[in-house]
């Protein structure tokens, strides 16, 4: 079950392949995730060394009364991947047009997980293209739903 979502994602970008990774985070973040507060919108994974972090991605304090004073919203979140997919995410970053962006949050068991995928942004004409497609498939299925 998706707890955050980077909804555009999918129209924004031409997904190559896909990751999962662990995510360090402190505890109030953890519930503040789980309590679907948070945003993925503009973010994206930096490859430092032998090491992934997110960057950009927004979590709010769960309740801002308890929240230390010098807690960033916005702060880089090291991401817990292993050294092979590390490897395999800093090959696809080197390439020209590509990056690597989060696509969504959510509970694997007891903890969080993030799903991220290597991706191509897309053109203008791409975009619509795209949706012109997902309108005409849902279309199709509302016909054949009705039809039997």
């Amino acid at each position: 079950m998706n707890l955050i979502e980077h909804k555009k994602a999918r129209l924004e970008y031409e997904i190559l392949e896909e990751f999962e990774a662990g995510l360090e985070l402190l505890g109030h973040e953890v519930k503040a995730l789980r309590a679907r507060l948070g945003k993925l919108e503009g973010s994206h994974v930096v490859i430092r060394g032998s090491e992934a972090y997110l960057v950009g991605a927004s979590i709010p304090p769960y309740q801002p009364g308890n929240t230390p004073k010098e807690y960033d919203p916005e702060k880089t979140r090291k991401l817990l991947l292993t050294r092979k997919e590390i490897g395999a995410l800093s090959g696809f970053e080197g390439q020209k047009g590509l990056t690597i962006v989060p696509i969504s949050v959510y509970n694997k068991g007891k903890v969080l997980k993030l799903r991220i995928a290597v991706a191509r942004g897309r053109k203008k004409y791409d975009k619509r293209a795209v949706m012109k497609e997902r309108d005409t498939k849902r279309e199709i299925d509302r016909t054949l739903k009705n039809k039997y």
